[in-house]
């Protein structure tokens, strides 16, 4: 169960001036292996959160929308990650493009979109997908799938195919600023390239170089 990669190397000379004009290199790259099947939904990232107390936790969710000012992605407000957040909003993001031999490691803060632009991204989702965040009471427990699907039922009989469902107030985005953006090339014999840029207060970037 032990990988040799054999990947092109991660040169300093090579990096883009600011961390998310890089990621956008590599997001453009990770999609394009996406089109020819290696790799599966390119923009899924592994959002790890810490509660008041500290204790952590990790789970998938798929990243809807990049900029300078960071990434962003979209959940129920009163979901184990957002009252996570709520209590401590440093958040690590990690995007595992296991089939390119690359990772991309985000630290950073989250704070919430404002309700025009959650607005304005929900009206692009499937009738479905909008239906399923009023269905879904995400992170509690419930009695069974039955009541879900129950849920959604009454939910297509008072919002039909074809009308608009409004923006659930208990859903939206957050967007995560980044502090530290590593990006991760495996290489040959676990000598792999570990480049990170670090925000300064100036608002520039370093470039560390990490030992693998």
């Amino acid at each position: 169960m032990r990988a040799h990669y054999r990947a092109e190397g991660l040169d300093e000379s090579t990096l883009a001036p600011h961390p998310m004009e890089q990621f956008a290199r590599w997001f453009k790259q990770a999609a394009q292996a996406a089109i020819a099947g290696m790799i599966y939904e390119p923009n899924a990232m592994v959002v790890s959160t810490a509660d008041a107390a500290g204790r952590p936790s990790s789970r998938t969710v798929l990243m809807k929308q990049y900029d300078e000012q960071g990434f962003v992605f979209y959940t129920n407000y009163d979901s184990r990650k957002a009252q996570d957040l709520a209590a401590n909003p440093y958040v690590s993001l990690l995007f595992p493009w296991h089939p390119m031999a690359r990772q991309v490691i985000v630290t950073g803060t989250a704070r919430r979109t404002g309700r025009d632009e959650t607005a304005a991204y929900f009206r692009t989702r499937p009738h479905g997908s909008q239906l399923g965040a009023w269905a879904s009471t995400q992170s509690s427990i419930i009695c069974s799938r039955a009541e879900l699907d129950a849920t959604y039922e009454e939910l297509t009989t008072r919002y039909p195919e074809g009308t608009q469902v409004p923006v659930p107030p208990h859903w939206g985005g957050f967007r995560i600023a980044p502090s530290a953006v590593e990006f991760w090339q495996g290489r040959e014999n676990r000598l792999h390239d570990r480049l990170r840029y670090v925000a300064e207060p100036d608002g520039t970037w370093r470039v560390e170089r990490l030992s693998p």
